[in-house]
């Protein structure tokens, strides 16, 4: 169906021609907005113009292909089409547009049914109104004869006229039907009427091909009937839309329309112009009105103004005009507008644009949010106006000190999401290839190729540039690394109505800066300030670039560098004089290089109690607009003094001592150091022997190394900021540790005292080291030799007490007791401490035995197990320490004292330990060149004397090793000993393998003491007649026995009678029978006869048996 434009053609171009055919062409409407539109932005010409009309059609696109090329001039021939047989037709929105035609409404139909005659007329006259005329013309068959037989087509012409009331007339119609049919072929003709023409209208058919007469040429032709058509009377005012027809030989299927279009006009300020990309310039000063002459316009702030103020499809119907902050929207609109470079410095663009459409049901709410993302906005009500807040660089506007909030001061938190994104991708509209496309932003401050690709997508609402979009991902990525920290405080009345959300404050924490540096105004000029405080509490300074902030009257912030020193909390301002003077209380802001207050942008602000407000704010750092608009690096600020570093520490000391922790002696080092000022916390560092450092943090001015070793401490300390941060150099020390390596001091004070005849008590001073008296040992040995010539190594062990003793009791025997301090390490004294004892021999004792076993030839000839025989050294020694670090030998003959007896029994034990790969002849360097001469000595070796006893009888002639089964080998003391056998062995052993030990000598001296028995009796027998008189001993004494130096018998007891009764001349008595336990005594008189005698006796010998 035709397309009237503003130059209608009333009939269809594309008609077939001298030829049988029919066309289907497809008609849309497509809305493009609600409300004027500017127009299409590649049209040229006049609105409304054929060229124009023409040009548009390279913003309208047809399955993604322009209908024009871009390319093709104004004037330039439809051959440059992408698609042919496309006609558009375009209204603009306007309240008072003309319909468009082609849309039919009403069809009437007329039957005509008369045949045509060549030359003759036949005419309908149209009286009712109408769109377009369809004349239906018919064929009753179309060919001819040919005298071969053959059929081919012939050609009939007709034309048709309209003639309106006037006498005007014109034939749109002048077509020849031609071809071949045999049936009837009928052919529609539409001509477009257009509104101008005068009725009643006169619609003239006529014949102009000759009749045929000839039966073999067919082509008679007849007026069917016309139709009367009406189209629809909508104009849709106030929507634009556009009408598009194609031809359904292209389009089997609708295509899918798109338009590029400068959209909806709205209202703007009256100082603003618009550039060509939509976005406005700015001329002289707001006076808060808008032209009433609406424009194309795409800055954010006047589309969400159109938006909030629109009745039609808007919130106008609540909001007015009146209720709008304009200033805001204004302000708003300038940030928006202003051109800026892309990242590579070209290619100016507004800041932020809005290219949106809005076609579906969206949340108010929602659609008011999504504006305002389009230029980082915010709009809120506020005291009956509703308002915007954005973004954007803005100077701070309040103050805030501890002055003026509640006691609990500033509390932050740190809002940072689990989640780093490393990487955003941001969807926009790509305009030059209809479709949505991506920009990829990758975090500068967390990048992907060390924190890993960590990715957001996010939907850009109404971008359509690349660079806008990659701004948005730049921010995205900024806010969520620098914008996690929030602040809460509770502020006075007249703060809490002065703030609005979307403002930048300062606030000066003395908590966080470590100075005070704000307060309350004492007293004021325009040029002077005099603060509340100007006590050490404060830290007024003039240095660094000093500025001072404060509150004037009308609730506004202004600064003004400090010019000259600070006396009596008196602060001289430079520059210009204040523009008000402050009032007396409002608030003050110190600060400078050293140390600067910290931004917040106001996020909320909330009424808690009649005269106080909660405020809620996020960090702000005025320098994040540069860093994504022109990729210019962050600047650090100084907000505390807690973050300058320190003077490391001095007077660094380092001693090592052995404590006692838990019980048990360890090596400590003990470091100390000088107090810095300012300093609460120090970072001590130390490594051993060039290993890792490790790292702890103090409190205080000391520090401890636990169980130190022996070796090279390499020591440093720094001094700690309130944050941590450590100072520029250490305080630094290296250090020679000992450990636990050094030998215990030698034993003080070593003295005897006398305990009986057996026994003597040894005693000594307390060791002063930690590592003897806790876990460590007082080591006693004894050596034979009684001549000064003793060496520790060389004795045998008495005792091992506990390092805190101070006295033993031990055998008094002949000889030379040593005694060291070993540590709980195993480090001896360096050298013994010793008492010497030279015993005389013992008077009235019975030497029975002596047995050395290195005299028998050959030596040693007992039982040996892990030791051997060395005859090369004159000794018995380990056979091999690697293998076994122990051994034993048992005597070659067991001790029978012929009876149980109490034998005194003395030891003979000398011993020497030494290393067998470091001897004399196994050194082959010269004399000159040994370190030591005498050898390192050897102390890990001891031989143990040990010894059986039984008092049974031997089960054969002599005791044999199965006489001992069963009993236990205890430690051979010198002492007393009851018993008949007596089974000795000799354990030796070493704990360091390099270490063998040498037994020179090995034996015993077996004695018994002499005693007496004493007692009386008479001489008579069981019935009181004169008797020899048999006495028993208490004990039986010894006298002898096989294998022993005092044979069988050969010493007996002496015995001495004493008559108690009266004795005559001639009396006298006889001693026969003396044994081991007893005798016989006999009185006589002078005649030999026994007589009765009472009498005393007394017997004195050696041993007392059981």
């Amino acid at each position: 169906m035709p397309i009237p434009t503003s130059n209608p053609k009333l009939t269809d171009s594309k008609l077939p021609k001298d030829q049988l055919g029919s066309i289907q062409r497809q008609l849309s409407v497509h809305v493009l907005c609600e409300g004027e539109i500017e127009g299409f932005p590649s049209a040229t010409g006049n609105k409304g113009s054929a060229e124009y009309n023409r040009t548009l059609e390279k913003d309208i696109f047809l399955n993604g292909t322009q209908i024009l090329q871009q390319s093709s001039p104004s004037s330039a021939p439809d051959n440059k089409k992408n698609f042919q047989d496309v006609k558009t037709e375009v209204r603009f929105g306007t309240s008072d547009q003309p319909k468009i035609k082609g849309f039919k409404d009403t069809e009437t139909e007329f039957s005509v049914g008369n045949k045509l005659f060549s030359g003759v007329s036949i005419s309908r006259t149209i009286n009712n109104t109408v769109d377009r005329i369809r004349v239906t013309l018919q064929v009753d068959s179309l060919q001819r004869f040919k005298d071969d037989g053959d059929v081919v087509g012939t050609s009939v012409r007709h034309k048709i006229k309209i003639i309106q009331a006037n006498g005007t007339s014109k034939t749109p119609i002048d077509n020849t039907i031609k071809g071949k049919t045999p049936n009837a072929y009928t052919r529609d003709y539409i001509i477009n009427i257009p509104d101008s023409y005068v009725y009643p209208l006169t619609l003239e058919v006529t014949r102009i091909t000759a009749d045929s007469t000839d039966p073999k040429k067919q082509n008679n032709s007849k007026w069917i009937q016309y139709t009367e058509i009406q189209d629809k009377a909508d104009r849709f005012p106030n929507t634009a839309h556009v009408a598009i027809r194609v031809d359904a030989e292209q389009f089997p299927q609708t295509p899918n329309v798109m338009f590029r279009i400068r959209g909806r006009k709205i209202k703007i300020p009256h100082n603003a112009t618009v550039r060509a990309d939509g976005s406005l310039s700015f001329s002289g000063v707001f006076n808060g009105s808008l032209n009433s002459t609406r424009v194309y316009c795409n800055d954010p702030a006047w589309v969400l103004y159109d938006l909030l103020t629109e009745e039609r499809f808007g919130f106008g119907d609540h909001i007015t005009e009146s209720m709008l902050d304009k200033f805001a929207f204004y302000s708003a609109s300038v940030y928006n507008s202003e051109l800026i470079l892309d990242n590579e410095g070209r290619n100016p663009a507004p800041r932020f644009s809005c290219n949106a459409v809005i076609q579906n049901q969206i949340d108010s709410y929602k659609l008011i949010g999504e504006l305002c993302s389009t230029m980082r906005a915010t709009a809120f009500y506020a005291a009956g106006t509703i308002t915007l807040t954005q973004d954007r660089p803005t100077d701070p506007s309040y103050l805030f000190t501890y002055a003026n909030v509640t006691e609990a001061g500033f509390n932050y938190q740190n809002q940072s999401k689990s989640i780093k994104y490393t990487v955003v991708n941001v969807q926009f509209f790509d305009m030059n290839n209809q479709e949505f496309d991506y920009e990829t932003v990758e975090d500068e401050i967390y990048p992907p190729d060390k924190y890993g690709f960590v990715v957001k997508n996010i939907k850009a609402f109404a971008i359509t540039s690349r660079t806008q979009a990659q701004r948005l991902g730049r921010w995205f990525l900024y806010t969520q690394a620098n914008e996690g920290e929030i602040v809460n405080f509770t502020t006075t009345i007249e703060a809490g109505t002065l703030v609005r959300v979307g403002a930048v404050i300062k606030i000066a924490d003395p908590v966080r800066s470590g100075e005070r540096r704000g307060g309350r105004i004492k007293a004021a000029t325009a040029s002077t300030i005099t603060v509340d405080d100007f006590s050490s509490a404060t830290d007024l300074t003039s240095s660094n670039n000093a500025k001072l902030s404060v509150i004037l009257p009308d609730g506004s912030v202004d600064q003004r560098p400090v010019n000259g020193d600070i006396i009596n909390g008196v602060i001289q301002l430079g520059g210009d004089p204040l523009p008000q003077v402050p009032n007396s209380g409002s608030i003050w802001v110190l600060e400078n290089d050293s140390v600067e207050t910290q931004t917040f942008r106001v996020i909320s602000v909330t009424e808690v109690q009649a005269l106080t407000y909660q405020i809620t704010a996020v960090f702000h750092d005025n320098g994040k607009y540069d860093f994504v608009e022109k990729d210019e690096p962050l600047e650090d600020k100084s907000i505390t003094t807690l973050t300058e570093l320190k003077d490391p520490p001095s007077n660094l000391n380092v001693e090592e001592r052995i404590v006692v922790v838990n019980n048990r002696a360890v090596s400590k080092i003990f470091i100390t150091w000088n107090q810095v000022d300012g300093v609460n916390e120090y970072r001590v560092q130390y490594r051993f022997e060039d290993g890792n450092f490790v790292n702890t943090t103090v409190t205080r001015t000391s520090f401890e190394i636990l169980n130190s070793t022996a070796g090279l401490y390499e020591i440093r300390v720094f001094s700690l900021s309130a944050i941590r941060r450590p100072s520029n150099v250490a305080a630094e020390t290296n250090f020679q540790a000992q450990g636990k390596t050094a030998k215990p001091a030698n034993v003080q004070n070593l003295r005897m005292e006398p305990v009986n005849e057996k026994l003597i008590r040894l005693r000594w001073d307390q060791s002063t080291e930690p590592d003897v008296t806790h876990g460590g040992f007082c080591r006693i040995r004894h050596s034979p030799k009684a001549d000064g010539t003793a060496v520790f190594e060389n004795a045998t062990d008495i005792d091992k007490l506990s390092g805190n003793s101070t006295q033993v009791v031990v055998p008094y025997i002949e000889g030379e007791y040593l005694i060291r301090f070993e540590d709980d390490t195993g480090n001896l004294s360096a050298a013994s401490s010793s008492i010497l004892l030279d015993l005389p021999d013992a008077l009235g004792s019975l030497l029975v035995d002596t047995r050395r076993e290195e005299n028998d030839t050959p030596k040693f000839q007992g039982t040996k197990t892990n030791v051997v025989r060395d005859d090369s050294l004159s000794c018995l020694k380990l056979t091999d320490p690697s293998a076994n670090a122990t051994g034993e030998y048992e005597f070659k003959d067991i001790l029978d004292l012929g009876g149980v007896f109490s034998v005194d029994l003395k030891r003979h034990l000398f011993t020497e330990g030494y290393y067998p790969n470091d001897l004399f002849d196994s050194r082959t360097a010269l004399i000159d060149t040994w370190d030591d001469f005498d050898g390192s000595e050897a102390n890990n070796v001891n031989a143990e004397l040990l010894v059986a006893t039984t008092t049974s009888a031997p089960s054969g002639t002599n005791y044999a090793d199965s006489d001992f089964s069963g009993k236990t080998f205890n430690t051979f003391v010198n002492g007393t000993y009851k018993a008949r056998g007596l089974k000795f062995k000799l354990k030796i052993s070493t704990t360091d393998i390099a270490q063998n030990i040498q037994v020179k000598e090995l034996g015993y001296t077996a004695t018994f003491q002499r005693r007496s028995e004493q007692g009386s009796a008479r001489s008579v027998d069981s019935n009181d007649n004169p008797a020899p008189k048999d006495i028993t001993f208490d004990k039986p004494f010894f006298t002898g026995a096989t294998g022993l130096t005092v044979t069988p018998n050969s010493i007996k007891p002496s015995i001495g009678i004493t008559a108690t009764d009266n004795i005559t001349t001639g009396d006298f008595f006889q001693v026969t029978n003396i044994t081991s336990t007893g005798f016989r005594v006999t009185f006589k008189d002078s005649s030999s006869a026994v007589i009765d005698r009472n009498f005393n006796f007394s017997v004195v010998g050696f041993g007392k048996g059981a």
